[in-house]
């Protein structure tokens, strides 16, 4: 049975403002110099106390409440347990793009899920974690297998496995590039969202 002092205890609070940068500046606001007020009006409450201001940043044709978009852009956990792509990945007049959901371990192409196996998977989303970074084959080979598993590939199998990817990855494929002679990496791409478990977004103010 837990104690009073094994429960956890309230450290602070997170407020989530449902305001894009083209609402506030319609109602003739700066959306930072909101972020700074508010920042500011919780000092003069509390003076001394540590404050951290989160941008969210979500696709622009996400659907829903502004301030649900927000929640779960900054993975508050209520929002993300609830979190389902037919309602915050509707279909609109543009392309769908691709959500890398690394907290469900599945990805979602078009609002559809892609039909990738767990390993191949793990292979996109050890790409994705890197973002940037080229990535020899023996690095991958190392991170997804263990030293005792029966199916350990070798570095020309890897190409095999790539190309498996990318052939599910349909016309995104390109979101997997080869870097002749060294690996494979992942450059941050306008059409794919990531989804990290209990990341926020960049402070940015």
């Amino acid at each position: 049975m837990s104690t009073p002092h094994e429960r956890p205890q309230p450290k602070g609070f997170a407020l989530y403002v449902g305001l894009d940068e083209a609402s506030a500046a319609e109602r003739g606001l700066d959306l930072g110099k909101v972020v700074e007020a508010l920042k500011k009006l919780t000092n003069e409450l509390v003076p001394g106390t540590e404050t951290y201001a989160a941008v969210a940043l979500a696709p622009a044709n996400s659907k829903g409440r502004q301030v649900d978009l927000v929640r779960l852009a900054l993975q508050e956990p209520s929002a993300v347990a609830k979190y389902k792509p037919e309602d915050d990945f509707e279909p609109s007049d543009g392309d769908g793009g691709v959500v890398v959901d690394i907290s469900r371990k599945r990805v979602l192409i078009d609002y559809q899920a892609a039909p990738l196996t767990f390993k191949e998977f793990e292979l996109l989303q050890f790409l994705v974690v890197h973002k940037g970074e080229t990535i020899s084959r023996e690095e991958i080979i190392k991170a997804l297998w263990r030293e005792d598993d029966l199916d350990i590939p070798n570095e020309r199998t890897i190409d095999v496995h790539v190309r498996r990817l990318r052939s599910k990855l349909g016309r995104f494929e390109d979101i997997v590039r080869t870097v002749r002679g060294v690996g494979y990496r992942y450059d941050q791409h306008a059409d794919v969202t990531v989804m990290h478990a209990g990341t926020p977004s960049p402070d940015l103010f």
